[in-house]
């Protein structure tokens, strides 16, 4: 599937756009994994916003924070696919353009991510290594992950 890809820092985000990642967020992260949790933490005003797009529908969106916002490291957060685009393969560009927007932004630099556990395998094929223990956080099971600069 191809999908329009686009990034802005928050003030750039058009109130529609915003509108849209927040509901994908909340669909995926609140109701669909049943986390009851504030995601607006206020690091999105900090981040890039990375979102792909089929026409004007958000189908697949990553926050790229830079060092010390969540880790002293540059970050890679709240991945998601639309539930309605599972399958179709979205996964692996998401991350790629994640990666590449966010060396684009702050060099070639160390990424560190919370990876949900059972999603281990997926971030290693992108060159990630588990960097501490698993953890819990909204009941789910979570590690730290790291990739280190090339």
């Amino acid at each position: 599937m191809n999908l329009t890809w686009t990034s802005a820092p928050f003030d750039q985000l058009t109130p529609a756009e915003l509108y849209r990642i927040l509901t994908l967020r909340s669909e995926v992260f609140v109701v669909e994994q049943n986390c009851l949790f504030l995601d607006m933490d206020n690091k999105d005003q900090r981040a890039v916003h990375l979102m792909g797009r089929r026409q004007d529908e958000l189908l697949a969106y990553a926050r790229i924070l830079p060092p010390g916002i969540s880790y002293a490291e540059s970050s890679i957060g709240r991945i998601v696919v639309s539930p309605i685009s599972r399958g179709m393969g979205l996964g692996r560009p998401l991350l790629t353009k994640a990666i590449n927007t966010l060396y684009q932004l702050y060099g070639q630099v160390d990424i560190k991510i919370g990876a949900q556990l059972y999603l281990k395998n997926f971030y290693e094929s992108f060159g990630f290594v588990q960097s501490g223990e698993m953890y819990l956080e909204d009941g789910i099971q979570h590690i730290e992950m790291i990739m280190p600069a090339k």
